[in-house]
């Protein structure tokens, strides 16, 4: 019976030896005659195109790990920058996700209809709007395209894939070991240079392109990392490794030097304080708005309070800490404020459209002041963005688009809160609290600087926000009450 069984499946061993002899025959003839290794990751790209066929999750959760691990690579074709190899793979669930949605017309109304789903579809329509206003329309168009393979894949098909909790486990476990990975490199490069204060800024290139992507990233995972260690389902075993991932994490965070991280982690503490107390939404919102009134109100006063601190940043901790408020002499801080200016100018010309998605590092140079210009200034104007999430909106996208990001930030927390007090089981109960935890953290980060269009932070927080609407839609029983 052996015998007839290796007999049949004899003609199909053959075809395989010849066609794996084949693929190392052009393999090695293309090494060896053109030095090129492309024909070696055939093998890979079958498998992932296999993958896009038959399981198109785990092509999420590839996404998930690779996304600390990926390489940005600039002036491809043009000057199109783009990050391997994440964002090909994220750009493969787009079409994968439409062409579903398209012939078969399977998707759940229910997340179409969620509250943070309907704020993005008005954040798109006012983006396509401002595109045609826009003064660079090629730029708002690339700028658009890449926030829907950021956004579809990583809130929409996350939303989805999330109905069951254990993909939230495995997805939020496989970006961590991937950070994990970035974390443990980037102490050992560190530790060459002694911990000193400026290689704190760039040793974790080439994964992320400086400290404050990497300190903002820490932060939504150092959140989340401790959120399992109130999971309830957690073994005490693995309650002990977690807690391992938070001290380094944690160790991390503040090796990297970035001051707003740590804002960050203190604004997101504050806010669980706040559920903790049970002090309702409307209550912390009402804060909020008196805190941006006053700001507003006394920024003249405020300014010339902060201008007689002269600490710049160092690798103190304290002396770190208090340079936060340094707009006198912190290069860091000035250029800031320096950007900051450069984009209420812009706003100021075209309040209501702005100058169009994506378009602010081609167009803040001619508004930048001399006497505001710092030695990191660039003439040109093309040394990045508006380093806010909210400002940038304001100059890219008037006054609408910056409203739109603060409405996206209102919705998420509020559901996330909600969902918290209504969730059927502690677990759903935790996961939420810390996913909105993390956009808490992200969003005040935001304040300081904007990493939404790239792969690193994009991932995270559009699934973080995933996860708040996969529990509230999910694991919270009929919601009747406000929060």
């Amino acid at each position: 019976m052996t015998n007839t069984l290796a007999k049949k499946s004899s003609p199909r061993a053959l075809w395989i030896y010849v066609v794996t002899a084949i693929y190392v025959a052009v393999a090695l003839y293309l090494f060896v005659r053109k030095s090129s290794y492309v024909f070696f990751a055939m093998p890979v790209v079958l498998c992932v195109l296999l993958l896009y066929v038959y399981s198109v999750d785990k092509v999420m959760y590839l996404v998930a790990l690779l996304t600390p691990l990926s390489i940005n690579i600039e002036n491809i074709m043009g000057g199109l920058a783009i990050s391997l190899p994440v964002e090909p793979l994220l750009i493969g669930v787009l079409i994968v996700y439409f062409a579903n949605l398209i012939l078969k017309g399977h998707y759940d109304s229910k997340i179409a209809s969620h509250p943070i789903a309907i704020v993005l579809y008005c954040m798109f329509i006012w983006m396509i709007f401002t595109t045609i206003t826009s003064e660079l329309p090629v730029v708002s168009l690339k700028y658009i395209l890449s926030r829907l393979w950021f956004i579809v894949p990583s809130f929409f098909f996350c939303t989805f894939l999330f109905r069951d909790r254990k993909n939230i486990h495995r997805f939020v476990w496989l970006y961590m070991a991937g950070l994990i990975i970035v974390v443990v490199y980037t102490i050992m490069r560190h530790a060459q240079w002694g911990f000193a204060n400026q290689p704190a800024h760039w040793v974790m290139t080439p994964f992320y392109n400086d400290h404050t992507a990497y300190g903002a990233a820490l932060a939504i995972y150092l959140i989340l990392a401790l959120t399992y260690v109130f999971l309830p389902e957690v073994s005490f075993k693995t309650k002990i490794i977690v807690t391992g991932v938070v001290a380094l994490l944690s160790l991390a965070l503040f090796l990297s030097q970035c001051r707003a991280a740590l804002v960050s982690v203190v604004a997101a503490l504050g806010v669980f304080i706040c559920v903790m107390l049970k002090i309702k939404f409307r209550w912390i919102l009402a804060v909020v708005a008196v805190l941006v009134g006053g700001f507003v109100a006394f920024h003249n006063q405020i300014i010339d309070a902060l201008e007689h601190n002269t600490q710049d940043a160092s690798g103190d901790f304290i002396e770190n800490v208090r340079s936060i408020s340094n707009i006198s002499t912190d290069a860091s801080n000035l250029e800031r404020i320096n950007r900051w200016q450069s984009a209420i100018r812009l706003f100021k010309e075209r309040p209501f459209t702005g100058w169009g998605p994506g378009t602010y590092q081609f167009v803040y140079a001619p508004y930048q002041m001399s006497r505001e210009k710092t030695i990191i200034s660039t003439n040109s104007g093309d040394a990045g963005n508006a380093h806010s999430e909210y400002i940038g909106a304001l100059a890219e996208m008037g006054i609408i688009g910056s409203l739109l990001v603060v409405a996206l930030v209102a919705v998420a927390v509020y559901c996330g809160l909600n969902a918290y007090k209504n969730a059927k089981d502690k677990s759903a109960r935790v996961l939420v609290l810390g996913a909105t935890l993390a956009v808490v953290s992200y969003f005040t980060h935001g304040l300081l600087n904007n990493f939404l269009d790239t792969d690193k932070l994009a991932v995270p927080v559009w699934s973080c926000l995933a996860i708040i609407a996969a529990i509230d839609l999910y694991y919270t029983e009929q919601k009747s009450e406000q929060a």
